[in-house]
């Protein structure tokens, strides 16, 4: 087994599967039947999910809404998928805890890293939620700042595509993918993986990303093995 622990970072709009909005039940069971087969190894899996598929806090500004104000319900927007998920897991018998960024007693513990730590080691899944808690951050910084706060060995940035490509592989057709690639070399690039302060974080602190098709059945323990599926950005 290559990583012993993970972040998996996750998509809200992928939850809406074949829907246009909300959560779609079959993505979700599917989610979690990925999520069993890897926990199932004895990974220790730390997990971000971000919230598009409700509300997204950087489209609040064209409605009128104050941008912080806007990011705050994004931030909640990511509970409310981050609880979903939670409940499939535990469905499925995993054992889980729901950290947040923001202090929300009845329904989750407040983010204090040892505390996460010490869940992953008792093999319990983390899902961290309401981002880092601060406006202006997206759930790709979350992602990056959380693994690297609990020593994750990579972050799996699960999204609808099977890597990173020299273009948008869905507007165009000529686009190939890089199976590796170097942090400097997506900057030189300009290549859209994550924002540029979760990215710049990982490269820091020489920590992999691996983007990956998270629909695919399978890829996530073919990744854990240490299958080169995705892309794999390093130092």
């Amino acid at each position: 087994m290559k990583y012993k622990r993970i972040l998996l970072k996750l998509s809200g709009e992928a939850l809406m599967g074949e829907k246009n909005y909300g959560i779609d039940p079959t993505r979700l069971q599917q989610y979690a039947d990925e999520i069993k087969k890897v926990k199932d190894m004895g990974v220790e899996i730390a997990i971000v999910i971000g919230g598009g598929n409700i509300f997204r806090g950087v489209q609040a500004e064209k409605s009128g809404i104050d941008r912080v104000q806007g990011d705050y319900m994004g931030m909640l927007a990511t509970l409310i998928n981050a609880m979903a998920l939670q409940s499939a897991l535990e469905q499925n018998g995993m054992y889980t805890r729901l950290m947040s960024g923001i202090k929300i007693e009845s329904v989750c513990e407040p983010f204090i890293r040892r505390r996460a730590i010490r869940h992953l080691e008792k093999g319990r899944i983390v899902i961290f939620g309401a981002g880092i808690g601060n406006p202006y951050f997206t759930t790709d910084s979350t992602a990056a700042l959380r693994a690297i706060e609990v020593e994750s060995d990579v972050v799996l940035k699960g999204t609808r595509v099977d890597g990173v490509y020299t273009a948008d592989p869905e507007k165009d057709s000529s686009a190939t993918k890089y199976n590796t690639i170097s942090f400097s070399e997506v900057y030189e690039k300009n290549l859209s993986v994550m924002d540029m302060t979760a990215f710049t974080l990982c490269q820091e602190n020489n920590l992999p990303i691996i983007v990956f098709d998270m629909n695919k059945a399978g890829n996530l323990s073919k990744l854990v093995l240490g299958d080169e599926i995705g892309t794999l950005i390093t130092a």
